[in-house]
C-alpha cells in the first residue's frame, strides 16, 4: 500500500477514534453528583411549575404593592439578567424540561439577604444580598448556578413528594401521578419560596451551580469568597439565606476540594469571551 494511502487510512481511524473516546471525555467533564431522585416523578412537575408560578406572581404583586419590585431599567437588575442570561444556555444539559422554562429574573428592593430559583426556572434576588454583601458579578454568578441547580435538580419536587408521602399518603401521591386535580402544594411541601433542602440537596446544588457559572464564565473561586462573606454576615441574627443555606468551614472545603474540576471550564470559558 502506498505510503499516502497508509496515512489516509491511519488519519480516517484517528478520526473514527477521535469520534468515539472524545465525547465521553466532554461527557465526563464538570461535576458528578449523579441522577435526581426518583421519588420526585410521585409530583408532575408541569403541575409544580405551575404552582411555583402563581406564587412567584403574587410575591411579584406583593413587592410592587409595597413598591420594592424593581423597574426594567434598574442596574442591578441589568446586571442580574446579564449574569442570567450567560448561565442560563447551560441548563439544559443537566434538565432537558429547562429548555421550555420561561425563565424570569426580578430584583426586589428590601434587606433580606436571601435569593431563590422556583421550579420552572422563576428566579428573585434581593439587594440586600446583591447590594449589602456587595457582591461581584462571579459572586452572583455563583449564587444564581446554586439557585438553578435547586431547580434543575427537582429538589422542591423531591420534597414535595416526601411531604405528600408523610402527611397525605400514597394514595394522594398516587392520584396526583394519575392525573388528578389536587394543586394545593403548600399543604404538601410549604411554601415553595421557603423550602428547606437537605444537606444533600445543598451539596449538589454548590457543585453544579459551581459548574453551571464555570461554563458561563464565572471564576468559581467566587464561591470561596462567598461563603466568607456570608458567614461574616451570620454575626448577630443570621441573614435568611442562611436559614436554608447553612455555612460553614466544611462547606468551603468541599468547594475547593472540586474546584479542580471545573476551573478548565471556566478558563476555557472565559479565554472564549
Amino acid at each position: 500500500m502506498p505510503a499516502s494511502a497508509r496515512l489516509r487510512r491511519h488519519a480516517r481511524l484517528a478520526g473514527l477514534l477521535a469520534a468515539l473516546v472524545l465525547p465521553a471525555a466532554v461527557a465526563a467533564e464538570g461535576v458528578d453528583v449523579g441522577k435526581p431522585s426518583l421519588l420526585r416523578n410521585l409530583v408532575p412537575a408541569d403541575r409544580l411549575e405551575e404552582a411555583a408560578a402563581g406564587e412567584y406572581r403574587q410575591m411579584l404583586r406583593d413587592a410592587a404593592a409595597k413598591d420594592l419590585l424593581a423597574r426594567d431599567d434598574h442596574p442591578q437588575l441589568q446586571r442580574l439578567r446579564r449574569i442570567a442570561a450567560r448561565i442560563v444556555p447551560h441548563a439544559a444539559s443537566h434538565n432537558p424540561r429547562a429548555a421550555k422554562w420561561r425563565w424570569e429574573v426580578n430584583l426586589i428592593r428590601a434587606k433580606p439577604v436571601n435569593a431563590f430559583c422556583m421550579p420552572g426556572g422563576k428566579i428573585a434576588f434581593y439587594a440586600g444580598l446583591v447590594e449589602g454583601l456587595r457582591l461581584s458579578d462571579d459572586e452572583i454568578g455563583v449564587v444564581m448556578g446554586h439557585e438553578i441547580a435547586h431547580a434543575l435538580r427537582e429538589h422542591a419536587r423531591e420534597r414535595v413528594a416526601k411531604s405528600g408521602l408523610t402527611q397525605l399518603g400514597a394514595t394522594l401521591l398516587g392520584e396526583l401521578a394519575g392525573g388528578g386535580r389536587y394543586t394545593d402544594f403548600a399543604r404538601l411541601g410549604g411554601d415553595l419560596l421557603t423550602l428547606k433542602f437537605s444537606r444533600d440537596d445543598e451539596t449538589e446544588a454548590d457543585l453544579v451551580g459551581l459548574e453551571l457559572a464555570a461554563r458561563a464564565g464565572f471564576d468559581p473561586r467566587a464561591g470561596v469568597t462567598l461563603w466568607r462573606k456570608m458567614s461574616a454576615a451570620a454575626t448577630g441574627e443570621p441573614p435568611a439565606w442562611l436559614s436554608t443555606h447553612p455555612a460553614g468551614a466544611n462547606r468551603i472545603k468541599e468547594i475547593e476540594r472540586h474546584l479542580p474540576q471545573v476551573m478548565p471550564l471556566y478558563e476555557r470559558a472565559a479565554g472564549g469571551r
